[in-house]
């Protein structure tokens, strides 16, 4: 994967004093297995780390090795700041509109999804914005959530309303969309409503082969009858066939997705991270001390995975690939 230059997402902004959290805490083992083969992904004993621990609502993590560490959100308090490999807390966009979810583009660009704007944007070399998505047949997008590069080299995102009706997570707003719906942009100001079978659509990831996206149902975030699982939605022919329930859950509601080379699929939950076979079979849990948003794979070697709980950042180090 190509990366960003630092000069590049920087912009000056690290001239601003570095945060040192000072909270490299170890803790004790946090690992369930529910399934022999998630030893093959983690040592049991495996340890969490607490890496950052001052933030307000921590989200969208992304691992930017030209960076030499982890972009993350701060939603809640309007920032997207820098995790480096040294343990200092740098900021990068401060205000942030809102900032959650972040991924890289094809070309190692970071985008970012923007609650306060209703707007998915995308960062140049220059240091200038380009935005990628802020409306849908003529209407204004709900708030942009959770953003993926899709095995075609578009940019997938997902649409709820949370940005606008959370007070201290954007501006708050009647929906001028009918549905909220996932969305792939094939150029800039292009989208494309790929599916409305979801109440609110949150965390989204590809299929090592690309042929099956993977979308977390939130709909009992707002409504406790709403429905709470992973969905697996078949993708051919750039079109997305009916979904099938891939994971349920009992509590809280799934959030942030990942999916590693060999297509285990990883979900923020209420109570940790919890790591799917492809097959659907639960293979194991990682608690940590919060709910967790969201999550990313990186380190020098790929195998680090990084979770975004509440106040604070999280790592563990995992013993299989993560990507191919």
């Amino acid at each position: 994967m190509q990366t960003l230059r630092r000069r590049t997402i920087l912009g000056g902004v690290l001239g601003l004093a570095a945060v040192r959290p000072g909270l490299a805490q170890a803790a004790e083992p946090v690992v369930r297995v529910d399934d022999p083969r998630f030893t093959a992904v983690i040592d049991p004993d495996a340890r969490l780390r607490t890496l950052y621990g001052q933030g307000r609502w921590c989200e969208g993590p992304c691992w930017v090795a030209g960076l030499g560490g982890l972009v993350f959100s701060d939603v809640k308090g309007n920032r997207i700041d820098l995790l480096g490999g040294d343990g200092l807390v740098s900021p990068l966009f401060a205000p942030s509109n809102n900032a959650n979810g972040n991924t890289l583009d094809a070309r190692g660009r970071l985008v970012t999804c923007e609650h306060r704007t209703r707007r998915v944007v995308r960062r140049e070399a220059d240091g200038t914005v380009t935005v990628l998505a802020d409306a849908y047949d003529g209407k204004p997008l709900n708030s942009p959530n959770d953003a993926t590069l899709g095995p075609d080299g578009a940019i997938w995102f997902t649409d709820p309303v949370y940005g606008i009706t959370e007070p201290e997570e954007g501006i708050q707003a009647e929906p001028a969309q009918t549905a909220r719906r996932v969305y792939r942009i094939p150029e800039p100001g292009r989208v494309e409503a790929m599916t409305d079978a979801v109440d609110q659509p949150n965390g989204l990831a590809f299929s090592p082969d690309g042929r099956t996206l993977y979308v977390s149902e939130s709909g009992a975030s707002l409504n406790p009858e709403g429905a709470r699982m992973v969905l697996a939605f078949p993708l051919s022919g750039g079109r997305l066939g009916p979904p099938r329930t891939f994971a349920a859950l009992e509590a809280g509601v799934p959030d942030g997705l990942k999916v590693d080379a060999g297509g285990r699929v990883y979900v923020a939950c209420l109570d940790g991270v919890r790591v799917f076979h492809a097959d659907g079979t639960r293979l194991g849990r990682i608690a940590t001390p919060g709910i967790v948003g969201n999550l990313a794979f990186g380190g020098a070697d790929g195998r680090r995975l990084f979770i975004a709980a509440g106040k604070a950042i999280h790592a563990i180090d995992l013993k299989t690939a993560t990507r191919g």
